[in-house]
């Protein structure tokens, strides 16, 4: 492999000034990647959280090969054909009955465009001036200017603050802010000028796994729902049994108007996303004049093989072994997690589903920046672990093929890097 200085990729989150070689992998099976040399790693974190049953499953990849010998690609617009239109019914199918729209984009970033595009034109289409979301503090949902708006602001987004439009953040709900938190929440969705709230719910994945109680979930929702405010759940790296449940809205009883989906909606296989929205959503974009309309659309959109494969991927989750899978290790999780709680350089456990995070004391601040990243990085690849800590962040979201033995394995090593 040419090195990291002479190669002409540019990497996504990296600083290539300081950066080292990468690590090159040549081939995946299950749980495993293996690189040039035939060392293997287990992807502890899903290849960035998409992986939800390994790497070259042969249902998954029977489904590419078959839909390429019928439609390879094909517009949406205009033109529909036999697996956007299976998709979508399935989708629908599988969240709470008043969702009946689905939206076809190219990833969790651009899905969450859409859902920021349906909540405004949503109230502009009825001619109601509404143009403020609310967001949580510490949250991620992506990379282009409206998902970074509603994000956490700070070094990732810096440059391009000045061009993000109006959000109120809440502070993110601890145990003891829960309260206070939500009379701020409420007297924002008073003023009549909130257009709609985001959250990822249950679990921010960027900020560092944190988790917050369901409870507090479900009295956010009602609060907006009360005021007339479109609620957004960003489902990209919650659904698809990262938590235990299908999605996390199934572990409440206030369910969205509106929720994005993405990650391993392919199984992590190829990059589609979707904007999924109810009858009372849709309906207001219906009207005789085409400037009413949903104007937004990709390339992309609806791609016969990524559709193919997402529907592949909902017959893998139909089976009984994908839920015993998911269940055996949130068990596993949390045993471990009851045995490392109390170690010395641990300040707090937390699991939600088949997510676990370990927060590592370093005598700082947590930070995404933390030092301790590095050094984490480094020793697990050389222990044949891949994973990206987030900061002093140690968190495992695996493929749910991953073996017993294997999880062992990475606790193992996880208690060893403690103890170092």
């Amino acid at each position: 492999m040419e090195s990291n200085r002479n190669s002409s990729v540019w990497p996504p989150f990296t600083q290539m000034k300081t950066a080292k070689e990468p690590l090159e992998i040549v081939r995946a099976k299950d749980a495993l990647l293996y690189d040039r040399n035939g060392k293997s790693y287990i992807d502890a974190n899903s290849s960035w959280w998409v992986n939800v049953h390994g790497h070259g499953n042969e249902y998954l990849s029977k489904s590419i090969q078959d839909q390429f010998k019928k439609v390879d690609h094909v517009l949406l617009a205009g033109v529909t054909h036999e697996k956007v239109e299976e998709l979508a019914k399935r989708v629908v199918g599988i969240l709470p009955d008043h969702f009946t729209r689905v939206f076809f984009s190219d990833d969790g970033s651009t899905a969450i465009e859409v859902a920021l595009k349906m909540a405004f034109q949503f109230w502009h289409n009825q001619g109601i001036p509404k143009r403020r979301i609310v967001a949580l503090e510490g949250a991620y949902h992506g990379d282009t200017f409206g998902a970074m708006s509603i994000g956490q602001r700070g070094y990732f987004n810096k440059p391009f603050e000045h061009f993000f439009f109006d959000v109120d953040f809440l502070e993110f709900p601890t145990k003891e802010k829960e309260t206070e938190i939500l009379v701020k929440a409420k007297v924002l969705f008073e003023t009549t000028e909130i257009a709609g709230l985001i959250v990822e719910p249950l679990v921010q994945g960027a900020a560092g796994m944190r988790m917050y109680s369901v409870e507090f979930l479900d009295k956010l929702v009602a609060l907006a729902k009360e005021n007339q405010v479109q609620v957004i759940f960003d489902e990209i790296m919650t659904g698809w049994g990262r938590t235990g449940k299908m999605f996390s809205m199934d572990h409440g009883s206030q369910k969205p108007d509106i929720v994005c989906l993405s990650k391993g909606l392919t199984g992590g296989v190829l990059p589609m996303g979707l904007t999924v929205a109810s009858d009372k959503i849709y309906e207001a974009f219906l009207h005789d004049e085409t400037t009413k309309a949903l104007l937004h659309g990709h390339s992309y959109t609806g791609n016969p093989l990524a559709c193919a494969v997402a529907c592949a991927n909902m017959d893998l989750f139909a089976k009984k072994e994908t839920w015993e899978n998911i269940e055996r290790i949130v068990e596993h999780h949390k045993s471990f997690a009851s045995r490392i709680a109390s170690h010395l350089s641990v300040s707090e456990v937390r699991q939600t589903g088949t997510i676990l995070a370990l927060e590592i004391k370093t005598g700082e601040a947590t930070s995404y920046f933390s030092s301790l990243r590095d050094e984490a990085y480094d020793f697990f690849v050389e222990n044949g672990i891949l994973l990206r800590p987030l900061g002093n962040v140690i968190f495992l979201n695996p493929p749910y093929c991953t073996t017993d033995g294997e999880l062992g394995y990475c606790y193992e090593k996880i208690e060893e890097f403690l103890n170092r």
